[in-house]
């Protein structure tokens, strides 16, 4: 991972702290993909994939969260739900978009909750 993509994970992981959530774990790795942050609050464990891109990036953060990235990321979380049961918690999924300036400082955060679904 690039440092962009670890500072915004970081900014994504205290914008969470910051709203409430629990951080459970990050960066929760298996062979079929990866997780950027677990968290939690009273209702949801939250699944998120964090993208941090530059003032001049091409797209939106999040159209870089594909189909095929979208099925690591089901994949892996249903690895994960198997290992770590969370039975009183509904899971989501959610993209938190980091947006940095020319610094590659952190301008903005976009949290979309429940971005794409386990269907």
């Amino acid at each position: 991972m690039n440092k962009m993509g670890m500072y915004g994970e970081r900014c994504a992981a205290r914008f969470l702290r910051d709203k409430g959530y629990k951080i459970i774990t990050a960066n929760y790795t298996t062979r079929l993909g990866e997780i950027d942050i677990i968290a939690s609050d009273e209702k949801y464990i939250i699944f998120v994939e964090v993208k941090a891109r530059g003032e001049n990036s091409i797209a939106q953060p999040c159209e870089f969260v594909d189909e095929n990235k979208q099925r690591k990321i089901l994949s892996t979380a249903q690895l994960y739900l198997s290992s770590y049961p969370s039975d009183d918690l509904q899971p989501r999924f959610d993209i938190i978009e980091v947006f940095l300036d020319d610094n590659n400082k952190m301008k903005k955060i976009n949290h979309i909750e429940n971005a794409f679904d386990g269907e």
